[in-house]
């Protein structure tokens, strides 16, 4: 089995909230909790998290993502330039949407010392046991850029063109990865569902309907992820997440990866790559054959995490084989296809279903790879 991350058998990040995250976030919001009492129900949640991660076989520990509502909002909010603010639409899934929230830009972007996800990371880093990797998961910057409306930019120093923020975008996450990387991170990851939205038509469409310029968007998205990555250390492991949506159990996008992946898999400085291929939306494995030899993984996200019924594990083996038609064994990782709660509602599963998804991930990896 791999020593070094990403592992055989891996997780994208995020878990269920207990009951007593929802009760604490409610009376909070009440305000008959303050912010000490929410912090320390949070705390409990993670340390019991970090707890059921290694019983159940994991070499890698996250934090469950318990502190956040979202995935993605939670992190931009906290830099500098970029707000959430209250809209009159949400992200539209299949047949619900979020809440009414989107992201607005009115000033240069910047990564502020005090991003309080570092906090997150010093203690999900101090309470994980002797031979744990820590794993932190943060959203990419081609979601920033995919998620703005047509209105979302008023920061004079881009105008009208969204693609102005890209240098400011890069050098704020160079900011970032530097202080995870200050503070002990060497496995931390982009979530990214920009590039699942390239494979789609009808996210394309609505995103030239948000004023994007679509054509060549996937190699101008290369070009920013390498330059947000262009100081990272080299012990630093960088793997990305690609998704295609993932809210209460239901989706956005479909579509192959071929309209990305050479860009995606060749084109881009990650060590890792964990694509979603639990259902016929994602395709076949044949674009793999555009991952270079070497060092880099591609980590399989073959068990669903939106439902709580167990894959059977010969089916599994037998898609891992399949893939080796394009990428060799010793390239290939596996993982659920997307975490379990990317905002605070979470999946329509139970914590036991969850959790016996991560030992079957466990266990199927050390059957393929032992």
């Amino acid at each position: 089995m791999s020593i070094s991350p990403p592992f055989r058998a891996d997780v994208v990040g995020s878990f269920l909230r207990p009951d007593s995250v929802h009760k604490a976030r409610l009376d909070h919001e009440a305000g008959t909790l303050d912010d000490a009492g929410l912090r320390a129900v949070e705390d409990a949640a993670v340390r019991d998290t970090i707890a059921r991660e290694v019983e159940s076989g994991l070499r890698l520990a996250t934090d469950g993502e318990m502190r956040r509502a979202w995935w993605h909002f939670d992190f931009f909010g906290g830099l500098g330039g970029v707000h959430v603010v209250e809209s009159d639409h949400g992200i539209q899934f299949q047949g619900m949407a979020t809440k009414s929230q989107v992201l607005r830009v009115d000033d240069t972007i910047t990564f502020p010392a005090d991003h309080p996800m570092l906090e997150h990371f010093r203690f999900l880093r101090d309470n994980v046991p002797d031979g744990v990797v820590p794993k932190f998961s943060i959203p990419s910057p081609t979601v920033l850029h995919f998620r703005l409306d047509a209105d979302a930019v008023t920061a004079s120093d881009y105008g009208d063109d969204h693609e102005a923020l890209f240098d400011d975008l890069a050098a704020t996450y160079r900011a970032a990865v530097k202080a995870f990387y200050d503070e002990g991170c060497r496995y931390l990851q982009f979530d990214d569902t920009a590039w699942a939205y390239l494979c789609s038509d009808a996210e394309l469409e609505k995103a030239r309907d948000r004023g994007i310029h679509v054509e060549g968007l996937a190699e101008r998205y290369a070009a920013l992820i390498n330059a947000s990555l262009a100081d990272r250390p080299d012990d630093l492991v960088m793997t990305t997440h690609v998704c295609r949506g993932n809210f209460r159990s239901t989706w956005i996008s479909s579509g192959g990866y071929e309209p990305v992946a050479e860009p995606l898999l060749a084109g881009t400085g990650y060590d890792g790559y964990f694509l979603e291929y639990d259902t016929e939306r994602a395709g076949s494995f044949e674009p793999l054959r555009h991952l270079p030899e070497g060092d880099k993984t591609v980590v399989l996200g073959l068990l669903t995490s939106k439902d709580g019924a167990l894959e059977d594990r010969d089916a599994v083996k037998r898609r891992i084989d399949e893939a080796t038609a394009y990428a060799p064994l010793e390239q290939l990782a596996l993982s659920t296809q997307c975490g379990f709660a990317s905002t605070e509602e979470g999946n329509v599963l139970t914590e036991d279903e969850q959790w016996a998804k991560v030992r079957a991930v466990v266990e199927i990896a050390s059957d393929v790879w032992a």
